[in-house]
């Protein structure tokens, strides 16, 4: 059974660091052949995708409100894709998903995505 879990989200002042985690299973030969997409959904607002790490690690891609303070690494040996996020903002507030697919997408709408169950990362004083 193919699985992607979340976690390390909490609540987190502003100006905290936080890191997600994004540990796949059951993926056929691992999940090192699959591009990795971090998104977003803040209440009533729409999923937002954030960042993206290709397969072997070796390109990222970043959404203009991720660049600078958020950044996307995996480690295949241990099957987890890893969002490091920092000087959070109140705005960050939103449920963080891991997604995989075989290639990362310049419209992450585009892609035929697998998903994860989601971590609550809120933002708060």
């Amino acid at each position: 059974q193919v699985q992607l879990v979340e976690s390390g989200g909490g609540l987190v002042q502003p100006g905290d660091s936080v890191r997600l985690s994004c540990v796949g299973s059951g993926f056929t030969l691992g999940l090192g052949l699959y591009a990795i997409a971090w998104f977003r959904q803040a209440p009533g607002k729409e999923r937002e995708g954030i960042s993206c790490i290709s397969s072997r690690g070796d390109v990222t891609y970043y959404s203009d409100s991720a660049k600078g303070r958020f950044t996307i690494s995996r480690d295949n040996a241990k099957n987890t894709v890893y969002l490091q996020m920092n000087n959070l903002k109140p705005e960050d507030t939103a449920v963080y998903y891991c997604a995989a697919e075989l290639i990362c997408y310049s419209d992450y709408e585009r892609g035929s995505w697998h998903w994860g169950q989601g971590t609550q990362v809120t933002v708060s004083s």
